[in-house]
């Protein structure tokens, strides 16, 4: 056997070789394989739940108890104005509490006058008139809101008058001063809680979106 023929079977050999040795290591591919999908980064993965149409509208039902008055209620004001949100509401009614609340206190009733009905308004200051007639002084500070619950709902189809009842518990310091600075009710360390039962109103579909504070029952 000459020496090329021997060279091409030594190749042949080691050709061999490595192709089983290929497959063994990658393996091997038949038919069309769809390559692997791509990994996808910085991405979030859908909630755990979907809003089914015709299903429960958890705007209300997190608030009132599903099917009750209120919650019908809730879902006509929805229906006369689809950008209402009730807990965009819940979250203005604990700001507009703190600062009506802030403002009572202190007797600085021009900021708050346009977030409240006018019988409101003049109740307020009768109070405070007559504190400022005693000499009397208040030194206020919110602490923080313990509980902020719709309470009840209502609307007026005809008019489309809407009315929410919140109810609030807050927690506050509160120190009444006589001319003299003394202290004759409160304590500026000891905070005290506070519960209001307040109703809101408001006529659906109009410009104004502010809710009004026309009546209040401690």
């Amino acid at each position: 056997m000459n020496s090329p023929l021997i060279q091409l079977l030594v190749l042949a050999g080691i050709a061999v070789f490595l192709i089983l040795r290929l497959r063994s290591v990658l393996g091997t591919r038949e038919g069309f394989e769809k390559p692997p999908a791509p990994r996808q980064v910085g991405t979030r993965s859908r909630p755990e739940f979907e809003v089914i149409e015709g299903g429960p509208d958890r705007d209300i039902t997190d608030y009132v108890e599903e099917d009750s008055p209120p919650a019908r209620a809730l879902a006509e004001m929805k229906r006369i104005e689809p950008s209402f949100s009730v807990a965009e509401f819940v979250s203005g009614s604990r700001q507009a509490y703190e600062m009506i609340v802030m403002g009572f206190e202190r007797g600085e009733l021009d900021d708050i006058q346009p977030f409240i009905a006018e019988d409101v308004f003049d109740a307020f200051v009768d109070v405070v008139a007559a504190r400022e007639d005693q000499g009397l002084t208040v030194e206020a500070n919110f602490i923080g809101m313990r509980e902020t619950k719709v309470a009840n709902a209502e609307f007026n189809p005809e008019t489309r008058e809407a009315q929410i009842t919140m109810r609030f518990v807050a927690e506050l310091t509160s120190v009444v001063r006589d001319k003299g600075g003394d202290i004759v009710e409160g304590s500026p360390t000891e905070a005290r809680r506070q519960k209001d039962t307040w109703v809101f109103a408001r006529t659906m579909g109009e410009d104004d979106p502010n809710w009004l504070l026309v009546a209040t029952d401690a």
